[in-house]
């Protein structure tokens, strides 16, 4: 059952992995490409990656309803080698261009020991660390990147040119937890400036410049500019100018352009993500297999050793614990699947919406918690009258009576 505090729903990861599946296929996306779309928002949204979770739904919901996205796979192999793939995505799905390109990886790295494979023509496909952990599954070192729309300055910049360009990198443990590094190459992706917009928060200083290339606190303004293409933008990794080596970040990001959009003859730069009707997405995907290099035993452990060794290590004043990447998201997936996952209510709003047009499954939906009514899109609900009305009052008696639900109509 779905959970309610304010301002926040609580939904059981089947129920919502339910209502996206049943958008996908409503819109013509066969049911295990469908599957894939929604396993790539739910486990961003598990792993505390909100910014890229079921928040994008209403996004893929767009382009899909307007012919922007195919709904069925429309990509192809348009050159291979036996160690190296290159796909042209051929403007479908993102997260169904990305498993296949992430699986032909692994395929050729068991092969091989290396896979190689870079796509182009694609979407946005969601969370970079979904496809790198696909390697873990095999004891493969992963690799996964993708290049994404101008939303970042360069260095002493004051106008958006590259994209947040994320990177996952992956490597097999043994009985410590796996390496996951799943990053923008900028201080914070787009994402997270729409969350703070959302809630109506001020986002530290750091995270972006505005139209004169000066930090701002306000993500609205950022975002309003950079959709208008005004100027501005998100800063790279480490920030304004290079005292804090934002050239650095700003550098990373070049390199995971050539990699995804130069390598494949996707969009770079400016060109990415801008023209609906073709974003031209590129991807880049890695899979290594240690065995080749030493035995695989031997590898894990020694990334357990090398693991133990960090968090070992004296900790800084007030801190008790030291994190390897991929600890915190791994234990926030076990306490989201046990519990459920939390959402805002705009984000619940917005399925609500797209539920509204589609006919899907929450399109009733009722939440409640003790002392807490909270009925999302109360407009849908506008002109029915004495049946809203008698919601209301299961709802506040629900409520009074301590007892939590979430009502399908």
């Amino acid at each position: 059952m779905a959970q309610s505090t304010v301002g926040q729903i609580t939904i059981p990861e089947r129920k919502l992995k339910d209502f996206c599946n049943s958008v996908w296929i409503k819109l013509g996306v066969p049911k295990k490409d469908a599957e894939t779309t929604t396993d790539v928002l739910v486990l961003a949204d598990l792993r505390g990656v909100d910014s890229h979770g079921v928040a994008r739904l209403p996004r893929y919901y767009t382009d899909l309803k307007n012919g922007w996205t195919k709904p069925t796979d429309q990509s192809r192999i348009v050159k291979e080698t036996k160690a190296t793939a290159m796909i042209d995505g051929g403007q479908s799905l993102g997260q169904v261009v990305g498993r296949r390109g992430m699986e032909l990886a692994i395929r050729k790295a068991k092969e091989t020991a290396v896979g190689i494979v870079s796509a182009r023509n694609s979407h946005h496909y969601g969370i970079a660390g979904y496809y790198s952990l696909m390697a873990l599954e095999h004891d493969l070192i992963g690799v996964s990147m993708t290049n994404a729309a101008p939303l970042v300055v360069p260095t002493f910049g004051r106008t958006a040119i590259l994209g947040t360009n994320p990177v996952s990198l992956t490597a097999p443990a043994s009985k410590e937890q796996p390496f996951v590094l799943d990053m923008a190459t900028s201080v914070v992706p787009r994402g997270k400036l729409e969350v703070y917009d959302r809630l109506k928060k001020t986002m530290p200083l750091g995270w972006a410049v505005d139209t004169t290339g000066k930090g701002t606190s306000d993500p609205h303004t950022v975002l309003d500019a950079l959709s208008r293409r005004l100027g501005g933008g998100i800063l790279p990794l480490g920030g304004e100018g290079e005292e804090h080596s934002g050239h650095k970040g700003y550098g990373l990001a070049l390199m995971v352009d050539v990699l995804c959009g130069v390598l494949s003859g996707s969009a770079t730069g400016l060109g990415v993500d801008v023209d609906k009707a073709k974003p031209n997405v590129g991807h880049f995907f890695m899979a290594i297999d240690p065995a080749a290099f030493r035995p695989l035993d031997e590898f894990k452990r020694d990334m357990d050793r090398l693991a133990r060794e960090l968090k070992d290590s004296p900790k800084a004043q007030g801190q008790n614990r030291i994190y390897v990447h991929g600890e915190k998201s791994f234990a926030r997936m076990e306490k989201y699947r046990r519990e459920g996952i939390p959402l805002t209510a705009p984000v619940v709003e917005s399925m609500k919406k797209v539920g509204g047009e589609i006919g899907g499954p929450i399109k009733h939906a009722y939440f409640w918690t003790e002392n807490v009514v909270f009925r999302p899109a109360l407009s849908f609900w506008r002109g029915l009258g004495r049946y809203r009305n008698f919601m209301i009052d299961v709802g506040r008696r629900r409520s009074r009576e301590g007892r939590a639900g979430w009502f399908l109509g």
